[in-house]
């Protein structure tokens, strides 16, 4: 329990951003999740849209400090990988 005005301060940081954080986090699993279904359904286009909804997310998690910047690039590798090969198996 913080017992000094400084710690109480802090905690009270602490809680704030967690939340912020919390949702941040969320909201970029969000749109992950809406580019594995689309590549689960097989839809080369609404893959494509999905990957380029889901990069500018990725992109801010990494400025705001929820995610680190080479699991993002990892992420979007991966993912850039599935979406091409979904365009290049239906044509």
């Amino acid at each position: 329990m913080a017992n000094t005005p400084q710690s109480e301060k802090r905690a009270r940081q602490s809680e704030a951003r967690y939340a912020v954080n919390k949702a941040r986090r969320s909201r970029i699993r969000t749109y992950l999740r809406k580019v594995e279904e689309a590549i689960a359904s097989g839809n080369a286009d609404a893959a494509k849209a999905a990957l380029l909804a889901v990069q500018p997310e990725l992109d801010r998690g990494v400025t705001k400090g929820v995610l680190h910047k080479n699991t993002v690039a990892r992420k979007m590798s991966r993912l850039s990988a599935r979406v091409k090969a979904l365009g290049t198996a239906s044509a």
